[in-house]
């Protein structure tokens, strides 16, 4: 299975770039290197030469300091007054990315999600390609997708060893998703991206990223949620007066849902639940 990566073109000459072999880089350096990678692309469309860790930093989410580290795990540090040369960035980030070389990918499961996914026009320009699109639905075999054909599922490890695959990318309904899994690994899958909505088990030395489009807008109904809140809340926080034997964790309890019940208009009530690991009862006075 080709998994090793191709020997890329010489770095351009200039700069005080260098490269540091043999040292591990964290992985969540690794998850902000595409955010790297694509904020300097966009320099690079530009024909933007140079570009300072501040403005690379405010381009891709990240302060500038866990900038200048992550890029110290790539050997690469700048030149002071000047900054960092963009192709030469571009160039290490592919590299260390594995970028440099042709992925074949296959995607399993060519419902809505995977014609969208075989259709995304993204790949090819990073490095991946498309190597086979399957189902196990015979009534969508033959048919194509973004070029492609659609193939039986029958045909999966074949595809696999003849295409040199390494990356699946499973998009079927969660109870498929599993038995998918395990049949890509057995034919020397290695990398799995998920989109089912379900956690996959997998064998040590297979490596998953999951994407769950659900979760994403779950958290971001949170922040709505919060952010509309606000707007209700009181200005100050209760004071909260504890009685000469009641306890410290009742009353922070006792305070806490006080608070609630502010946030929503309703006075406390007194009720057994509020009362300390005494009976006492708290005082607790809203603002």
């Amino acid at each position: 299975m080709a998994t090793g990566r191709s020997t890329p073109a010489s770095p351009p000459p200039g700069g005080a770039q260098r490269r540091v072999r043999g040292r591990g880089i964290p992985d969540a350096t690794v998850a902000r290197l595409p955010l790297y990678l694509r904020a300097l692309t966009a320099l690079s469309e530009r024909s933007v030469p140079t570009v300072s860790s501040e403005e690379l930093a405010a381009a891709a989410g990240v302060n500038s300091a866990k900038l200048r580290k992550d890029f110290s795990y790539l050997g690469s540090y700048g030149t002071r007054g000047v900054g960092y040369d963009v192709e030469y960035l571009v160039y290490q980030i592919s590299r260390e990315l594995g970028l440099t070389q042709d992925w074949p990918v296959v995607i399993v499961g060519i419902g809505n999600l995977g014609h969208a996914l075989a259709n995304y026009g993204g790949f090819a320009s990073r490095g991946f390609r498309v190597a086979a699109l399957l189902d196990a639905d015979p009534a969508l075999a033959g048919q194509t997708a973004a070029g492609l054909p659609v193939r039986h599922m029958d045909e999966l490890e074949d595809i696999i060893q003849s295409e040199h695959v390494s990356i699946g990318v499973i998009t079927t309904p969660p109870g498929a998703a599993q038995q998918v899994c395990d049949r890509l690994v057995a034919a020397g899958v290695t990398s799995i991206l998920n989109f089912a909505p379900t956690v996959l088990s997998v064998p040590d030395g297979v490596d998953v990223r999951k994407v769950d489009l659900s979760i994403e807008l779950q958290i971001l109904a949170f922040h709505e949620q919060r952010k509309s809140g606000e707007d209700h809340l009181v200005d100050e926080p209760p004071a909260v007066v504890s009685r000469p034997g009641s306890g410290a964790k009742a009353v922070a309890a006792a305070a806490a849902r006080s608070v609630s019940r502010a946030r929503r208009g309703r006075a406390p009530a007194s009720s057994e639940a509020d009362r300390g690991e005494d009976g006492e009862l708290p005082a607790v006075m809203p603002a």
